[in-house]
């Protein structure tokens, strides 16, 4: 079991119960502060919380997509983890949007078909993983809209139709922008406000 610095992945882990066994491990993992655990590609994978600006942009996209929701869907931000056995994945995403059915239980793994809508906002250790593995784990899991907030570029991605190799439909615009998101939405998101703030030269934990 090997826990790796900048994109900390578990591997070398071949549970004999598969997926099942890998949630389980999940369960009982001790995941330092400040990080969420996924399962990616059949590898636990843990990444750090955001930055503070992050959750303002997330309320923004909340705020502005809470009245076109589907009937009886909720959008909310918060480590939440969804599940999806079919393509033996389970993921975090940092906004998701459900029926609010999958909210009534006691478990902590919650069914990802019930999802209409997921976002995630990249960090230097997830970019890779949210450009690539995320696109095809949403696509293929049937979520309807995967909106990617690049906040390292600074640029929105939304993608739609989804297929078995990931999404059929994508749009990018830079931040400030404004942007469609499909059904079942139908609105549009201004990414105006999404950029990073000026540099605090006092904080020394600026990158």
């Amino acid at each position: 079991m090997t826990l790796m610095t900048e994109r900390p992945v578990i591997d070398d882990v071949e549970p004999r119960g598969g997926f099942e066994e890998l949630l389980d491990l999940l369960d009982q993992l001790n995941v330092p502060d400040g990080y969420k655990a996924e399962i990616v590609r059949g590898n636990i994978v843990v990444s750090p919380w955001s930055k503070g600006y992050y959750a303002d942009v997330m309320d923004l996209v909340c705020d502005q997509l809470r009245p076109h929701l589907p009937e009886d869907h909720r959008i909310t931000w918060g480590p939440l983890l969804y599940v999806f056995p079919g393509i033996e994945s389970a993921c975090g995403p940092d906004i998701h949007a459900a029926h609010q059915r999958v909210r009534r239980s006691t478990s902590n793994r919650l069914d990802g078909e019930a999802l209409s809508f997921v976002a995630e906002l990249t960090s230097p250790s997830t970019r890779d993983a949210d450009l690539t593995d995320k696109v095809e784990i949403y696509g293929r899991a049937g979520v309807p809209v995967y909106l990617l907030l690049d906040m390292q570029q600074e640029v929105a991605t939304v993608y739609w139709s989804p297929s078995d190799k990931g999404y059929q439909g994508r749009l990018t615009q830079p931040f400030g922008e404004k942007l469609h998101i499909p059904e079942p939405f139908d609105c549009v998101l201004d990414t105006d406000g999404f950029q990073a703030p000026a540099a605090d030269p006092e904080d020394p934990h600026e990158d």
